[in-house]
């Protein structure tokens, strides 16, 4: 390229990978009945795991307005709560209400990530258009269209995680939550294929939050509201871009020098191994026993199988061996001293100690008084943790998606245990059949822990035909959830 190429204000054509979002989420039809399903489940979790994270005080205190008093009456509520907000921070609130527990939806691949964390923005927009067209004798959007819109979400950041690892940048995942986000929002609020381009353009123009609250030595519990915010400021461009006419910037990814690939991606394009479909919702990965970090799960459930052999001899152990992937190791691979609650999620070791010690692993064993046992560290301290290379294989096998796992533990008289390996959890779509009733269970639970039990009822009567549901008004399904 020329000097001259270099400086023409001239204005390019928009970057393709932006336009194959705006044509995707503007034209494609979603036809697949296992995706709906599946994207149903997904809802029902995703709201399960709001009303658990209520139970925690650091979540409760984000989830009002971002100033005392600047709520919105008619506006967006937020699940679990008497709050009505501004579509935005309501994206934000209910974003990280899914959010806090890590127990919600997870995809796998060259990038991690959570894909109904997108159900921030997606239902933040959706109940605040539903009461406004309520209130306007519009047409309100349905069930049914907010399943549509999350499978297209679920669809953006999965496709992008197959081929393009963010993290090996420094960047964190939440980035591609506000990408789809802002597609789908953009779309949601009645815009066309240019309104989509713009507000996606300003996504990438915002670059990436960095990893660092992810891993030791700063580890911290913005990991618990990261997606939160993404949705907040994927509200933020689709508004600005239906609603305010801003000017969109063709070349966010392409531009030389200035455009996300030359900043943030080592110079290099997008990869992508499939064109845009139902994919990922069919094949996400549902958290269903264990609120654990997904490249844990299975070692979990080794470590659940091994708990009645071992918790009995926890003195006479030597050692015990993990294996995992590749990705497992290098991000949930943890010693030392582990410093709170988003520190201890994040471990694998003592995610595999706690099972073996007490036969269990709930969101309160990463509080301070049960990481408190001096079992847990003791037993962390002789833990080796390898990479199996054929659970590397098979997490990137795009027929597989498997997360699999070994433990085996080693005693001092020189005898061990079998070793235990799964290849994928029950939330992988092989366990569909055995994981749903599971997933359904847990949804049950987590509104009896938090609702009054008349309304509980309520959900589980509306929820309990699928038809029924999907033609729902949404706001009359969230209003199911307000307090």
């Amino acid at each position: 390229m020329s000097a001259s190429d270099i400086r023409s204000a001239q204005r390019p054509e928009p970057d393709a990978p932006m336009v194959a979002i705006a044509d995707y989420v503007a034209d494609y039809a979603i036809d697949s009945d296992e995706a709906f399903d599946t994207a149903r489940y997904m809802l029902l979790d995703s709201l399960g795991c709001a009303m658990l994270a209520m139970k925690f005080p650091e979540c409760v205190k984000h989830l009002g307005p971002i100033v005392p008093g600047a709520s919105l009456a008619g506006g967006t509520r937020v699940p679990g709560t008497s709050h009505e907000l501004d579509p935005v921070q309501g994206a934000f609130a209910i974003g990280t209400q899914i959010r806090w527990l890590d127990f919600n939806d997870t995809w796998l691949a060259a990038e991690w990530g959570h894909p109904s964390d997108n159900l921030g923005a997606i239902l933040a927009v959706a109940d605040y258009l539903g009461r406004k067209a309520g209130r306007e004798g519009g047409t309100a959007p349905t069930v049914r269209d907010v399943l549509g819109y999350a499978i297209k979400a679920h669809e953006i950041q999965g496709g992008y995680a197959l081929k393009n690892s963010f993290n090996r940048v420094g960047q964190d995942h939440v980035i591609l939550v506000r990408l789809a986000s802002t597609a789908v929002a953009t779309r949601m609020l009645g815009g066309d294929k240019d309104d989509i381009i713009t507000a996606v353009s300003h996504s990438w123009i915002d670059n990436g939050a960095l990893r660092t609250y992810r891993h030791a030595p700063n580890t911290g519990p913005r990991k618990s509201w990261a997606a939160g915010d993404a949705c907040r400021r994927a509200v933020t461009h689709a508004i600005n871009a239906v609603h305010k006419g801003v000017v969109g910037y063709p070349s966010a990814l392409s531009a030389k020098t200035w455009g996300y690939y030359d900043v943030a991606f080592g110079g290099k394009p997008f990869e992508f191994e499939r064109p845009f479909g139902s994919y990922v919702m069919e094949n996400v990965l549902f958290k269903i026993s264990f609120p654990a970090e997904f490249h844990a799960q299975t070692a979990v459930e080794c470590a659940m199988k091994l708990h009645g052999e071992v918790a009995g001899r926890i003195d006479q152990i030597e050692k015990i061996v993990i294996e995992t992937q590749e990705a497992g190791c290098r991000i949930i691979d943890k010693t030392g001293p582990l410093a709170n609650y988003a520190d201890r999620d994040h471990c694998i070791q003592y995610m595999v100690a706690v099972p073996l010690i007490f036969g269990r692993l709930t969101a309160d064993d990463y509080n301070d008084d049960v990481a408190a046992d001096p079992r847990i560290d003791a037993l962390r301290e002789r833990m080796e943790v390898r990479e199996n290379p054929q659970f590397t294989k098979d997490y990137f096998d795009p027929d597989k998606r498997y997360i699999g796992n070994a433990v085996q533990v080693f005693y001092k008289d020189g005898s061990h245990s079998e070793r235990i390996a799964i290849d994928y959890p029950i939330g992988h779509r092989k366990r569909r059949d055995e994981g749903i009733p599971v997933l359904l269970q847990k949804f049950e639970r987590a509104l009896r822990g938090h609702l009054p039990a008349r309304r509980v009822e309520a959900i589980l009567a509306a929820t309990a035909d699928p038809e029924k549901l999907d033609a729902m008004p949404i706001q009359h399904f969230m209003s199911l959830f307000s307090i």
